[in-house]
Formats: structure tokens, sequence, C-alpha cells
């Protein structure tokens, strides 16, 4: 029985137990910031599995492609991790799009890695995004162990609900994940809605996909002191803080939160003397092409006052913000799960979320926040007001957020992904 308990301790039994995972993440390496260019949740999904993975007496190797000489071509990520940065195309300049004229010399270093070790020193191959997927099923094939494949975003879903200005996902793109969803023995989705995807969308096997829910770390991301946060951070005691986190992107619609705070201030005036809007988060994606796009429109919205743009964050100083904040505001186009929602509750603070994605599971409508199945700023502008002029909805929610962060947690993932790996070894056996 496999058992990851409350110090991250599991119990292994069977004999052929898994004991290597190879963990492949082309694109972005998980000790990159959060919050900038290409580094996001899927970087703090990798680490803090890797983390519980290691801390079970597992070896996990993770693969990611260099973007830096000075960093190092094996370094550690904490005992029993070990990161391999594969040098595969130039270092910088090299747009996410451009990365798959990479991955014949990527998948190649990879090997190369394998064939210098012992025999047999991987068990297990696990593969995040459908880039990493597609060197993931060379790696299954050539070593004969089986892949778990990850998408963490799907191109046929954000195709469906583009933010304006954004660039569709290419056929390519499309074509690369159904094949993923092909050669994968198992296929983790975070929620029941990505599973549901998966198989309508991609005709995935439904009894190859098993719903594993990101986690929150418990101990960074906990209630605290909200004057204490604040004072910490130099805002007001008495201020009315409504926040985002994340990339500055069209998907993640920022701008959908600055003009519902236009909206908010022009309805309830007296509200502005006491709000702020602090922007935690870098360009990204599509928003690379207009870095300042954000700053401007605050100016043009006459708003340029009450917000803050702060530059990306480290976990253990992000939760401080969190706990500060009176509410987080998680706009998306689409997110397969939503961990800065997650985050948030974690901290007791509420939530406005887009009803899309994996935020329908992650926030609970109206016990830890409000669902808006809607991006119109007036919309939001209305949700955001009533939580903060209202003191005892905003306790219920925050109350509820606290109780609904306690569902994810890491160990749990831990322990529902090594079930996966099982399965997933069972399946590769009886293909044999």
């Amino acid at each position: 029985m496999l058992r990851v308990g409350e110090e991250y301790a599991v119990e292994v039994t069977e004999a052929d137990a898994v004991r290597r995972v190879a963990m492949i993440s082309v694109h972005t390496s998980p000790i990159d910031q959060p919050g900038t260019g290409d580094a996001g949740g899927m970087n703090v999904y990798v680490l803090e599995l890797s983390r519980r993975l290691a801390a079970a007496g597992i070896e996990v190797d993770i693969f990611t492609r260099a973007t830096s000489s000075r960093v190092d071509p094996v370094l550690s990520a904490g005992e029993g991790i070990t990161v391999r940065n594969i040098h595969a195309g130039p270092f910088e300049g090299l747009a996410k799009g451009e990365l798959p004229g990479q991955l014949c010399t990527f998948a190649r270093e990879v090997l190369r890695t394998e064939a210098g070790l012992p025999l047999g020193h991987y068990d297990m191959v696990h593969s995040h995004y459908w880039l990493s997927g597609q060197v993931g099923a060379l790696a299954r094939d050539r070593w004969g162990v089986p892949l778990v494949h990850t998408m963490h975003t799907m191109a046929k879903v954000k195709n469906e609900a583009l933010a304006a200005g954004d660039t569709p996902e290419p056929a390519a793109r499309i074509i690369g994940e159904e094949q993923v969803v092909e050669a994968a023995d198992m296929l983790i989705a975070s929620t029941d809605l990505e599973a549901k995807q998966l198989v309508n969308l991609y005709d995935a096997d439904p009894s190859r996909v098993e719903v594993v829910h990101p986690g929150v770390d418990l101990n960074v991301f906990r209630p605290r002191d909200t004057h204490a946060a604040r004072e910490h951070l130099g805002l007001p005691v008495d201020a009315h803080i409504v926040l985002f986190a994340g990339r500055l992107q069209p998907l993640k619609a920022p701008d959908v939160l600055l003009r519902a705070v236009a909206l908010l201030v022009d309805h309830a005036p007296q509200l502005r003397s006491r709000l702020v809007v602090p922007i935690v988060g870098g360009p990204s994606g599509t928003g690379l092409e207009h870095p300042e796009a954000l700053a401007d429109l605050a100016d043009r919205l006459r708003i340029d006052d009450l917000v803050r743009f702060v530059a990306p964050l480290p976990p253990a100083e992000l939760a401080v913000w969190d706990a500060a904040a009176s509410v987080v505001a998680v706009p998306s186009y689409n997110e397969s799960f939503g961990l800065v929602a997650a985050e948030a509750q974690a901290a007791g603070t509420p939530v406005v979320a887009a009803a899309v994605g994996g935020l329908t599971t992650v926030v609970a409508d109206g016990v830890s926040g409000l669902l808006l199945d809607t991006h119109e700023p007036a919309d939001w502008a209305h949700a955001i007001g009533r939580i903060l002029l209202d003191d005892d909805l905003r306790a219920r929610l925050a109350h509820g957020a606290r109780t609904r962060a306690g569902e994810f947690s890491w160990e749990d993932t831990a322990e529902r992904t090594l079930g996966v790996y099982e399965r997933a070894r069972a399946a590769l056996r009886e293909l044999v």
C-alpha cells in the first residue's frame, strides 16, 4: 500500500514499486519564478509533486530545456530531486511556439542521459504539457517503461474560449496533443471537467484517464493576521485590497479586472480613497507584445493611482499578499485548475472567479467565493463591490475559503499520483 502522511512519508511494500521517475517539463523549468514568461502553475505543480515523491523515497530527475548558459547542466532542487538542464536550441529568444523544432534535440539528449545510467534506471516517465509528452512517448518506447501524462492545458479547450486579441493555438499543437493522448499509458486530469474534455475532445480511453486534483502548500498559504500582513507590505490596514496574481496575458484577463475597478469607483466613489489594486505578475504569451498595455489601460481608465504593479513573487511572499487582500480576482478565460484561487482560499481570502475550467472545482460558489459566468466588467464590479461592502458576506466567504482549501493538498496529490503510476505499470504489463 502506498501512503503519503502528514510528514510526506510514504510506506512502500510492493517489491516492484516505483523507485525512480523521469519527470519531463520541456518548455519551463520548475525552478523558474512563476508569474512571468512561460512559468506558472505548471512549475509549481512539477516541483511540489516532485518534493512529495522525493520525501517518499522516490528519486526524481526533472528534464527541462536550459534557457541560460549560467545554469549548471545538473543541479539539485532538494534531496532526491535532480534538475537536468538540456541544451536544445538557443538559450534566449526562443518562443514557446518555436520549441517543436527543438524536440528532436531535446529527446536525443534525454536518451543520451539515460544511456549513461545503469540499465533500467527509470521506472516511470511522467510528462507535463504536450511538448513534453512527445518526448515522453519516445522515452517510453525506448526504455520499456510506462508513460503518465498531465496535459495542464489543451489547445481545443483554449481555442473555444479565446480572449479578445489572443492568438488561436495552431493545428500542429492539436495534432501533437492527440498523439500524446494516444501514446500515454495513463492520463492525469486535474478535474472531472478536464477528464470529460480528454474523452470528448481527444477521444481518450476513459479507463486510462484518472482525476487527480493539484494541491496547495498549506504550510505556506495559510491564514494570517490581516493587519500584520498589510503593515508588512506597507499597505493601509483599513484598505479595500483587490488582488490579481498571475501572468499578464489576455488569457488571464487582468484587463477585465481593471475595467471593473473603474466602474466600481464610478458607482461607489466612497471606495476610492481606500481601494488598492495590486497586480502581481509579469508579461507572458501574447502579453509580451505590449508589456505596458495594462499600465496604459489603468491610465486611460483614470485608476492608475489605485493600481500597483508588483513583480512576480516566490510563494512565501505571495502568501502574505493573499492574506492581506480583501478579495482575490481570477477573471481568466480558461484555467485547467486554478492554483491562484486555491492558494488565496488557503490564506483565508474570498475569491471572485470566472466560472470556467477548473475554477468551478476550486471555488465553491457562494461558499468560498463567487463564480461569474461572464467577463462583463459591470458584473465583475458588482460582485467585487458586494464582498467589499458587506462585512458579513466577506467573513462568511473567508471562513468557507479556509475550509475549501483544506480539500486540496500536495500530499493527497502525491498519493493519488502514485496510484496512477501503479495503474500505468499494470497496463504496460498487460500489453507485454
